[in-house]
């Protein structure tokens, strides 16, 4: 069965990190698939020299001058894939590494799990020389159980993905693009109020890069934050969660508004 899997770069990417992120799915065990790459707005000039040196006949590449973001740039790619017969889409992320056998067991899991539409998996932290960082983060193995995990955080590593078909087919397709930066948070949720059910492995699929600029400038902000507590009080009200959701989504707030250090020590303390 050959899979889809999708990814997006933009002009902060880094070479190294893109060619690492690369190589790991193309020397995936799993090899029946077509890797979809697009270019939201300019890239760096190594970034690519790099791209076009690649020779491999799986890899098609789309460029566009403006950046519009991650969210139209996948859908963007969705509306390439969709009307092939892919019936597994996955997703990657520029700056990680996937599991040499991630497709492989996600394929095989998808397969003995007909009733799920996603599936992602555990992840290793590394740092900006790709050294573990020491610490792996698990989610919620059973559908159930990521539905209720919902209530406090997402369920699964957006990174880590694999969709089966039917998921876009209930959602409508496209990654939702009302909250920025929260395309994961708003396509989860999306899924929930269409029925589709989300599970993880336990298998570590995915090296997470993760870097100290991240906290000073990804998801934090007071504007961020107050998108965020929006969605988070809309989520309870759709997906029926109880006076919990409330407390966690008023916590995370403020920690989205706190110093970086304090965001910090919270990562570490509550992944």
């Amino acid at each position: 069965m050959r899979i889809a899997v999708i990814m997006s770069l933009y002009l902060n990417d880094n070479v190294d990190y893109v060619s690492q992120a690369i190589n790991s799915i193309l020397n995936q065990t799993y090899s029946d698939f077509d890797f979809y790459i697009q270019y939201d707005g300019h890239v760096k000039d190594d970034v690519d020299l790099y791209l076009s040196s690649l020779s491999d006949t799986r890899i098609h590449i789309y460029k566009r001058d403006e950046n519009k973001g991650l969210a139209k740039s996948l859908n963007e790619l969705l509306a390439v894939v969709m009307p092939f017969d892919y019936q597994f889409i996955a997703r990657m992320d520029a700056d990680d590494i996937s599991t040499p056998d991630r497709f492989e067991k996600q394929v095989n899991y998808l397969q003995n799990h007909p009733e799920v539409d996603a599936v992602g998996g555990a992840i290793n932290e590394i740092d900006e020389n790709g050294m573990n960082r020491g610490k792996v983060t698990s989610y919620p193995c059973t559908a159930d159980e990521c539905r209720a995990f919902f209530a406090k955080r997402n369920p699964v590593a957006h990174p880590t993905v694999m969709f089966r078909r039917s998921f876009f087919d209930k959602v409508g397709w496209l990654y939702p693009t009302d909250y920025v930066r929260n395309e994961d948070t708003r396509l989860w949720h999306e899924g929930y109020k269409h029925g589709c059910k989300i599970a993880n492995i336990p298998d570590v699929v995915l090296n997470f890069r993760m870097t100290d600029d991240m906290f000073k400038n990804r998801r934090n902000g007071k504007e961020f934050a107050k998108s965020q507590l929006k969605l988070r009080m809309q989520i309870k009200k759709d997906l029926g969660y109880g006076f919990m959701a409330v407390v966690y989504a008023y916590a995370m707030y403020w920690l989205m508004i706190s110093p970086s250090w304090l965001l910090k020590l919270a990562y570490k303390v509550l992944r």
